[in-house]
């Protein structure tokens, strides 16, 4: 296994950080999925012990089992002290001062730590992060900090760089942790946030390398562009190089649902030339052009210009139809699915939409916005959590 500089925080981490919200599942006919804790417990156990020292949960993670099952796995197996435990609390969840305290306590109740070594303010947004300076949340994790019971601060975020930038201003952060692979180089924070977080020195972890798994499913196009490189490599491992590269990036977390996917990754990220620095200019034009030969799957042409928006019924056009040109992109919908299931808890989905027609006007592209958003709606219904 490769390893990396986590920041300055003085300790080197796994390249590959194993993610523990895709864990695999049992399917239930009569309720939700349940994790299959035989199976997640080997894989634990075998990250571990062939390298991977950088494990990360959230409180929310399979229906707030995740932290606990990671937990009883390292105990069970005695290798809390072999790795580093990244997990998260939500803003939403935040409710009092005391909530704040309340579930840091239950996360380390779950994972049978007395430490964390890093603590995360999770998914910070734009509508939160007014909320989050004026009460002073990271104040209440320096507090955490203090008394010993979290070793680093940091925060995670999907979302534009303008947003980004400010937060990263704000406050002296340990790391960060941000979604980003080769189809989202010009979207999400973008690479500029790569060179930003590394100019700050802050470890910095890298989320849905494969965008939710349809990454390592290349479509016949992008085959086609990766077979003509004299080295074979699979879709996964040209998604994951294009991150390896970047010398900032500190770890990249995977949630790998088989043993088969963790130790084929284990395999990428301990070739030893699997390090910064890594791609030629003709591999980078191969990514590059791959990344063009996805995108051009898209059935949907919408820019994501946000022109249409805001939708007085808060619909989030753009993300639905992002949501379902991956879908077609991949010929996989289950992580769009996912994503979009998000949405209809947010009210956000199309479910709100009443065809009003005042996103018709607004469309440069001139797409037949409510047609399309039925379209997408039927394909990405029916995700089971």
């Amino acid at each position: 296994m490769n390893y990396r500089a986590f920041g300055k925080l003085g300790y080197k981490v796994s390249a590959l950080g194993l993610g523990c919200m895709r864990f695999p599942r049992i399917y239930h006919e009569d309720g939700p999925a349940s994790v299959d804790e035989e199976k997640a417990f080997e894989m634990i156990r075998y990250a571990a012990e062939n390298g991977v020292n950088y494990f990360d949960t959230a409180f929310t993670y399979h229906h707030g089992n995740s932290e606990a099952l990671l937990g009883e796995a390292l105990e069970t197996y005695g290798l809390r002290g072999k790795v580093k435990i990244a997990t998260k609390q939500l803003y939403p969840f935040m409710k009092t001062q005391g909530d704040i305290r309340r579930n840091l306590e239950s996360a380390l109740k779950k994972l049978r730590t007395d430490h964390i070594d890093i603590y995360l303010i999770h998914n910070i947004s734009s509508a939160d992060w007014e909320d989050i300076k004026r009460r002073d949340i990271i104040g209440e994790y320096e507090k955490f900090r203090s008394e010993g019971l979290i070793n680093a601060i940091g925060f995670s975020y999907h979302g534009k760089i303008g947003l980004f930038r400010d937060v990263l201003g704000f406050y002296d952060w340990d790391m960060c942790q941000v979604q980003q692979n080769l189809l989202d180089s010009d979207k999400e924070v973008t690479e500029e946030a790569i060179a930003l977080a590394g100019e700050k020195g802050l470890g910095l972890a890298i989320m849905e390398p494969l965008k939710g798994g349809g990454l390592a499913n290349a479509p016949g196009a992008v085959e086609n562009i990766y077979g003509e490189y004299p080295q074979k490599r699979t879709a996964a491992e040209w998604a994951f190089r294009h991150l390896i590269n970047y010398p900032a990036i500190s770890t990249i977390l995977s949630g790998m649902t088989t043993m088969e996917q963790l130790k084929e990754n284990i395999q990428t990220f301990s070739m030893p030339d699997a390090v910064a620095n890594c791609l030629s200019g003709e591999e980078k034009q191969i990514i590059l052009r791959a990344k063009a030969a996805y995108e051009s799957y898209a059935s949907i042409p919408c820019t994501g210009c946000e022109y249409c928006l805001p939708c007085p019924k808060g619909v989030n056009i753009p993300k639905i139809f992002s949501d379902y040109n991956e879908g077609v992109m991949f010929g996989d919908f289950s992580q769009p699915k996912r994503a979009y299931m998000f949405q209809g808890n947010g009210r956000s989905s199309a479910d709100y939409c009443e065809k009003c027609g005042v996103c018709l006007k607004k469309c440069p592209q001139g797409i037949d916005i409510p047609d399309k958003l039925m379209a997408a709606h039927d394909a990405l219904t029916g995700w089971v959590e």
